[in-house]
C-alpha cells in the first residue's frame, strides 16, 4: 500500500488523513503495520498494552503515603484526587481529574514505578492523564482511547524528526511541550475533531509552552517536573477546546515545531537539564540538593 505522507511534517499527515477521509490514528496504524511488517491487529494490541500500563499507574500513584526515592515528593496526587472527588473543585471533575492523574503518573515515576515514557519519563503524566480522563469523564471507548495514542505518536514522531524530545537538548518545552501537543491532538480526535483541528490543537499547546526551561532541582525528575505535568495536561485541554471551537493557530504546527527547535538551540545550557540554572539554582533549590545528596541515607553520600 502506498502512503502519501511521512513523519517529516504534520501537514503531510493531516493532508493524507483528509484525502483518505479517516482519522489520523487510522492512517498511522495502517502505515506502522506495513513498516513493522505486522498485522494492524498486532500493532493495535501493542499500543493497547501501553494504554493498560498507563491506566495501571493511577491507583498506586494516588496513594497517600507514596514518596519518591529522594523523599522530596509524593502525596500530591492523593490530595488533588481528594479535592477532585469531593465535588468542590474549582474547575470541575474533568480538569481536576486530569490534574490528579497527571500527578499520579509523574509521582509513580519518581517513586521508581512502572510508567510509559510519553514521550519521556519527565513528561510521562500528560498524555495518560488526558486520554484516561476522556475515557472516564466523556465516555470514550477504550478502543478509541488506544487509537488516539497513534495520533499522539504521529505528533511526537514529527517533533522528534524536526526538533527534539529531550530536555537536555531543548529544555522542558521539548518534554512537557511535546507531550502537551501530543495530548491535545489525541483529545481533539477523541472529541470528534477533524485531522486539521488536531493539528491546530497541537500547535496551540506547543506555542503555550514555548521557551519552558528544564531546571530540575537536584537534577531529579521531581521538582518542578511533576507539577509541570499537571500544567501540561491542563494546557492540552485548553488547546483542544479552542481547536474544537474552530480557533486556528496563526502559525502552522510545523513552523511552531521549527520555532521550538530554534528556541532550544538558543537556550543556555544552564537551562537544559544541567540543574545549574532556573529553579535549581535558587537558595531553596540548592538546599534541597544538599538535603538529598548529603543525607546519610543517600546512595551518593560517602
Amino acid at each position: 500500500m502506498e502512503f502519501s505522507f511521512n513523519y517529516h511534517s504534520l501537514a503531510s499527515i493531516i493532508q493524507a488523513a483528509e484525502t483518505e477521509g479517516c482519522p489520523i490514528s487510522q492512517l498511522v496504524l495502517r502505515q506502522q503495520a506495513v513498516q513493522m511488517e505486522k498485522s494492524e491487529e498486532e500493532v493495535y494490541q501493542q499500543m493497547a498494552k501501553n494504554y493498560q500500563v498507563m491506566a495501571a499507574c493511577i491507583e498506586p500513584g494516588s496513594r497517600k503515603n507514596l514518596r519518591s526515592t529522594s523523599g522530596l515528593t509524593g502525596g500530591s496526587a492523593y490530595r488533588m484526587r481528594q479535592r477532585a472527588e469531593s465535588g468542590q473543585s474549582l474547575t470541575g471533575s474533568l480538569l481536576s481529574g486530569a490534574l490528579y492523574r497527571a500527578l499520579a503518573v509523574s509521582e509513580l515515576n519518581a517513586a521508581m514505578g512502572r510508567i510509559v515514557a510519553a514521550p519521556t519519563a519527565g513528561s510521562c503524566g500528560i498524555l495518560p492523564a488526558a486520554i484516561l480522563t476522556m475515557e472516564k469523564e466523556k465516555g470514550c471507548s477504550e478502543k478509541d482511547c488506544v487509537m488516539s495514542l497513534f495520533t499522539a505518536s504521529a505528533v511526537g514522531m514529527v517533533i522528534a524528526e524536526n526538533a527534539s524530545l529531550a530536555g537536555a537538548e531543548g529544555g522542558c518545552q521539548a518534554e512537557c511541550g511535546s507531550a502537551a501537543a501530543m495530548a491535545a491532538a489525541a483529545i481533539t480526535e477523541l472529541a470528534g475533531g477533524t485531522p486539521k483541528m488536531a493539528g491546530h490543537a497541537a500547535a496551540i499547546a506547543l506555542k503555550n509552552i514555548l521557551g519552558l526551561v528544564c531546571d530540575p532541582v537536584a537534577g531529579l525528575v521531581e521538582i518542578p517536573c511533576i507539577k509541570r505535568n499537571a500544567s501540561g495536561v491542563a494546557g492540552a485541554f485548553v488547546a483542544a477546546e479552542m481547536a474544537l471551537s474552530g480557533i486556528e493557530s496563526a502559525i502552522p504546527v510545523d513552523e511552531v515545531i521549527w520555532a521550538m527547535k530554534k528556541v532550544g538551540d538558543a537556550m543556555s545550557s544552564t537551562l537544559k537539564e544541567t540543574a545549574e540554572g532556573g529553579l535549581a539554582a535558587t537558595p531553596t533549590g540548592k538546599r534541597l540538593h544538599d538535603q538529598v545528596f548529603n543525607s546519610p541515607h543517600s546512595p551518593a553520600a560517602p
